[in-house]
């Protein structure tokens, strides 16, 4: 599956758009790791736990965008896009949205 930002795949002409896709997710760290972020918040630095959550948010998203293109028989996703959000404290919502399309051979 190629998946790009871009309106088009270099290369290729699209055939059909099969409609537009997502993926989301809501997540959190547990409370040791919130804490540790809530922590380094104070001191400063690089919070590494809550880069952690956000690649974790990001990779799930992008699995289910996937599988809905599967879905569809889409080749490729195109124009794709992310969307964050904070729930509340210590969580995300992560959401990444495209158009399906297939490509000519």
């Amino acid at each position: 599956m190629i998946i790009v930002s871009t309106e088009k795949v270099a290369g290729s002409e699209v055939k059909e758009a099969l409609g537009v896709v997502k993926g989301n997710t809501v997540r959190a760290k547990h409370l040791g790791k919130d804490i540790a972020g809530s922590l380094r918040g104070l001191v400063g630095g690089k919070m590494k736990e809550y880069e952690e959550m956000f690649l974790e948010a990001r990779e799930y998203a992008e699995k289910e965008m996937i599988e809905e293109a599967k879905k569809l028989g889409a080749d490729a996703v195109v124009s794709v896009r992310y969307s964050s959000s904070s729930i509340m404290n210590g969580t995300s919502e992560v959401m990444v949205y495209g158009t399906a399309v297939t490509l000519k051979k």
